[in-house]
């Protein structure tokens, strides 16, 4: 096999210096958005990264000589005006790509098979073909419409959402007559928008829609507004990409591009403690400590609150209780297979009672059968997944789950028990021990109906100090955590 992109990786080794204009704590998607765009400006620039490799949940790793994800398996968001595809077009990041032709495959607890089409017109038919014509047509026209729209306004509307009046007369600047077609969705839930056309009795329809939610706003229908909903359910309407390697070479883009810019990256350097000093911080590390006047937290906001102490003790962001988050089961398999899969990416929901509390679908990836950086030809790297609720006191037996997952997958032919090369599995304690992230939950904080966008978290927390990732506005997917870069980089930039 081709030496993969994680052995290719080099960490920097150089001295931690006393002081850097910018403070970056942890290298997910968020962070490096934020950090590709400062340097492009000239600030000095500094990540702490408590993990030997850089991208949190967006990255790669290495087991047996092959490469896994590390989380996120679907890369979206190069399409225009899209986050991502900003940030590369403003700094010139790019790196190799694979346009998937077909997204996704789901196959339905009744065994009935759909693919999730990136053209429109072609998911109607296959949504028509398989929950019936009623409603479909129009209701995936309009959700179509608002995650357009929503991209359009997110990527122009980076003071939001406001927490100064600089920010509100900035917003206000900016928007546009077509804008104010979103407002009735803000007060609106997704149920509400599948009761306009008449699908709230197709139980198989809202199955689906459950179990695309889940992976996309980790949560159900009647806990997701409409406009979040939308735009969630059609992520598969947009690019979907694969990037041979791994998401590792995404990953290794932006940090390449940062360095050669002069910003520095320090890998298994975790943050112990930060301090108010003078107009600035004091941050100290497993055994130094570094000087900054602003910092950016691309950690949970569960996190942050570990390791610093705000001004006042209302804190400046609403924060999410484990009993509130998921975690993830997750399963990396490589087997032998000369099979040709049509699709990556599938989502096959189950009828089986699983000994542990999780969604009813588990979600699997593949790797591409002619990427020899991550397997040698003729084998196969899976990623597979499925939600763990209240992850901080999750004890399950690993052993027995992953049985049960093998069990699916043998079930609906992806291999046999004897084409199985080797396998590993990890629950919320691997996860916080990979990622740090508080009690190992993954995907984000889920959205909420209760929570209007603009009092979702903001990415200026106090003086000096921003937040981006998956807890603060909008949240989930690697679109979500670009556009908190972005987001974090403008606030800090104005102020």
């Amino acid at each position: 096999m081709i030496t993969n992109p994680v052995k290719l990786f080099r960490s920097s080794n150089s001295t931690l210096p006393d002081a850097t204009d910018v403070l970056i704590i942890g290298s997910g998607m968020g962070s490096l958005c934020a950090a590709a765009l400062l340097v492009k400006e000239g600030l000095g620039v500094t990540i702490l990264e408590r993990n030997y490799l850089p991208g949190g949940c967006s990255s790669s790793y290495e087991r047996k000589g092959f490469v896994f994800e590390s989380g996120a398996t679907t890369l979206v968001g190069l399409d225009k005006g899209m986050p991502l595809a900003e940030v590369m077009k403003q700094t010139g990041i790019s790196f190799p790509v694979r346009k998937l032709d077909k997204p996704m495959k789901v196959i339905l607890r009744s065994g009935k098979t759909l693919i999730r089409y990136e053209n429109l017109s072609q998911w109607i038919d296959e949504a028509e073909r398989v929950f019936g014509k009623k409603g479909q047509k129009v209701f995936w026209e309009e959700c179509y419409s608002i995650s357009k729209l929503v991209w359009n306004v997110s990527s122009r509307q980076l003071n939001f959402p406001p927490d100064k009046l600089t920010d509100l007369l900035a917003i206000a600047g900016n928007v546009r007559p077509a804008d104010v077609r979103l407002l009735p969705y803000i007060f609106s839930d997704t149920l509400a928008l599948m009761k306009k056309h008449n699908l709230e009795t197709n139980k198989e329809f809202i199955e689906f829609i459950d179990e695309q939610l889940m992976i996309t706003a980790q949560n159900t229908y009647e806990n997701v507004n409409a406009l979040f909903g939308a735009t969630a359910l059609c992520y598969t309407l947009f690019g979907n990409y694969y990037v041979d390697g791994g998401l590792i070479r995404m990953i290794s883009a932006f940090t390449e591009y940062i360095e050669s810019h002069g910003g520095k990256i320090f890998y298994r350097t975790g943050v112990k403690k930060i301090q108010r000093s003078g107009q600035g911080f004091n941050v100290e590390t497993n055994d130094t400590s570094i000087q900054c006047q602003r910092i950016i937290s691309g950690i949970p906001l569960n996190n942050l609150r570990q390791i610093y102490s705000f001004k006042e003790e209302k804190l400046p962001y609403k924060e999410m209780e484990p009993r509130e988050l998921n975690s993830a089961f997750q399963v990396g398999i490589v087997f032998k297979s000369e099979k040709k899969f049509d699709c990556l990416h599938y989502q096959l929901h189950h009828q089986k009672t699983f000994s542990i509390k999780c969604s009813g679908s588990i979600f699997i990836s593949l790797s591409h059968p002619n990427d020899k950086l991550r397997a040698d030809q003729g084998y196969i790297v899976a990623s597979v997944s499925t939600h763990i609720s209240n992850p901080d006191t999750w004890k399950g037996d690993k052993s027995i789950v992953l049985k049960e997952v093998v069990s699916i997958l043998i079930e609906h032919g992806f291999f046999q028990e004897s084409d199985i090369v080797y396998m590993h599995s990890s629950g919320p304690k691997e996860w916080e021990s990979w990622t740090g992230r508080f009690a190992g939950f993954v995907g984000g904080y889920p959205q909420n109906l209760q929570v209007k966008p603009w009092q979702m978290n903001s990415a200026r927390l106090e003086k000096g100090l921003y937040a981006c990732g998956d807890s603060v506005y909008p949240g989930q997917g690697i679109p979500g955590v670009a556009l908190s870069g972005m987001i974090a980089a403008k606030k800090l930039i104005s102020d």
